[in-house]
């Protein structure tokens, strides 16, 4: 090789290499367009349940149309809910439903699809980049190492310039290589992410369902096809917001969204729904009770082999609930549901993105400000604090149970669970009050005899809490306490208390004592309870505390 020849070819090498190296992803991956199937229905509106959904589809109709196919639709659907309407000026036949393959239908592609596919292209694109890159390192190689041993010694002049052009054209090319094989690892990551989602739901939604409408079409018109649908489902939470100098609760609900169903919502009108159309319409009916005399057993009976009918009905009801248990499971989610005479349903204003493949968005459902009364709560025998608690008066609606976020004057304090049966009795507990300190005095227990002849026993407990208020304003205080009752008339209890308590029977449970009382600010209260047991000596008692 000719000394300029081969100079001028390393010379060169950074022009040859932007040709291979240029970042980015090549022209024809990035030019490529994404196969995307065009939608023959929408989804308008959705009705979710805690367990289900209601979902509406629409269509438009040319004129002249006799029949028309809702593709793709999830096999889950329940067919007996299938609901048909349209437009005036369409009359609307006879309805079928035929569940196949989902790979044989090329139409029922969705976002998870579309997300694979990407994922294939990414890679494919990284791949390339890096192995251009490597191609580019290898001919550096040779152009330093082959041509140099057969070309004549270059001029002095140009010994420095060309080994400082190889040296950056070297290092640029090991930098952009090193960066192009972390951009393929992570793009491999993401590409089997996406594979394990879709394998995840490719089980449940490995068929689809078709539903064909026989109809006849004076002019164009929309066509309405509404069903229901088991799996999706909404999870309520709450949040408790107290300012505690307006002594007021804001209550904001939420909600928790997750779907599965195999077909994406794309700008839907999501409206939630507190009933549960999975549950049973009508309630137990009582059998009759009848009495008989029982014949005796002879001393040797076998007992009669099932009929072989209710046998295969057993294993074929077991065979076809364990089918649909594993075709769409039920998602996860802790909620209970209070019956009432009418579901909360909330309507919202904005349209919902929400992909099949277990994505979950949180909603916010409104807020109610509520008037509290705000008490600090201890139960000094058990803990030696006090907690701020807000007295509340039921919201109104259907409020199911669900767990709450607490936060005090703008600070989280913790989590709880919102029970609207119990809200009014217990109220909402928003942590300890560190200014009111409460003292748990020991108990003092004396055991004697009594009677003529010593044959019954006596016990004595005395108990003595004190609680001091170190706010610059007066609180409500509640002490609560346990006391003795008896179950059965042998064991006699006498309790007295000082002051008298405010409730004996308090959250309706006999036992359960409450003082309540108005403490001024740096002020002290003091609270006592004697209780005196009775009972034969030779009785064994049990207590369960």
């Amino acid at each position: 090789m000719q000394p300029r020849k081969f100079w001028t070819l390393a010379l060169l090498a950074g022009s040859i290499w932007g040709a291979w190296a240029a970042p980015g992803v090549p022209a024809a991956a990035a030019s490529a367009p994404a196969i995307q199937a065009a939608p023959t229905s929408r989804i308008a509106q959705v009705k979710l349940y805690p367990g289900s959904a209601t979902v509406q589809r629409v269509a438009s109709l040319p004129a002249g149309a006799r029949s028309y196919r809702f593709n793709c639709l999830p096999a889950s659907l329940d067919a007996a809910s299938l609901q048909v309407s349209a437009d005036a000026g369409v009359r609307i036949g006879e309805t079928s439903v035929q569940v196949q393959e989902r790979d044989i239908s090329t139409d029922c592609h969705n976002a998870l699809d579309e997300r694979l596919r990407q994922a294939q292209d990414q890679v494919a694109a990284a791949r390339a980049d890096s192995s251009a890159l490597e191609l580019a390192h290898s001919y550096l190689k040779t152009v330093a190492t082959a041509a140099p041993a057969q070309a004549a010694t270059p001029a002095p002049a140009q010994i420095a310039p060309t080994g400082e052009a190889l040296r950056k054209q070297t290092q640029d090319t090991l930098v952009r290589l090193h960066l192009a094989q972390r951009q393929l690892e992570q793009a491999e990551l993401a590409l089997k992410a996406v594979q394990a989602e879709r394998a995840r739901s490719a089980s449940a939604h490995a068929r689809v369902s078709q539903v064909t409408v026989t109809l006849a079409t004076e002019r164009a018109a929309e066509l309405r096809l509404s069903y229901q649908v088991r799996g999706p489902s909404w999870s309520p939470s709450y949040r408790a917001l107290l300012d505690s100098g307006s002594a007021k609760v804001q209550l904001e609900r939420l909600a928790l969204v997750a779907q599965n169903t195999g077909e994406d919502w794309a700008g839907v009108q999501l409206t939630l729904s507190t009933g549960q159309p999975q549950r049973n319409t009508s309630g137990a009916l009582p059998r009759p009770w009848r009495l008989d005399v029982a014949a005796p057993e002879p001393m040797l009976m076998v007992a009669p082999a099932p009929a072989p009918t209710m046998a295969r009905s057993s294993k074929a009801l077991a065979a076809e609930a364990a089918a649909v248990a594993d075709e769409e499971p039920l998602p996860s989610f802790e909620v209970s549901v209070q019956d009432g005479a009418f579901a909360t349903e909330f309507a919202l204003p904005q349209r919902i993105h929400l992909p099949s493949g277990g994505t979950r968005i949180t909603l916010s459902l409104g807020q109610q400000e509520l008037p509290a009364k705000l008490l600090a709560r201890s139960t000094p025998a058990l803990e030696e604090a006090a907690y701020l608690v807000a007295q509340l008066a039921a919201p109104s609606g259907v409020w199911p149970a669900a767990p709450l976020a607490l936060y005090r004057d703008g600070a989280y304090v913790g989590q709880g669970r919102l029970e609207v049966a119990q809200l009014e009795r217990l109220g909402l507990s928003f942590g300890r009050d560190e200014r009111v300190l409460v003292r748990a005095e020991p108990v003092r227990e004396h055991r004697a005899s009594a009677g003529l002849m010593g044959g019954s026993t006596e016990r004595q407990w005395q108990r003595a809490y004190s609680v001091h208020n170190r706010h610059g304003s007066a609180i409500t205080v509640q002490v609560l306490d346990a006391a003795p009752i008896s179950e059965n008339a042998q064991i006699s209890v006498q309790s007295s208390y000082q002051p008298q308590p405010t409730q004996l029977a308090w959250n309706e449970q006999p036992g359960s004592i409450v003082w309540q009382q108005e403490l001024a600010a740096n002020a002290s209260a003091r609270f006592e309870a004697a209780h005196v047991l009775r009972y034969a000596k030779e009785l064994q008692v049990r207590e369960r505390r």
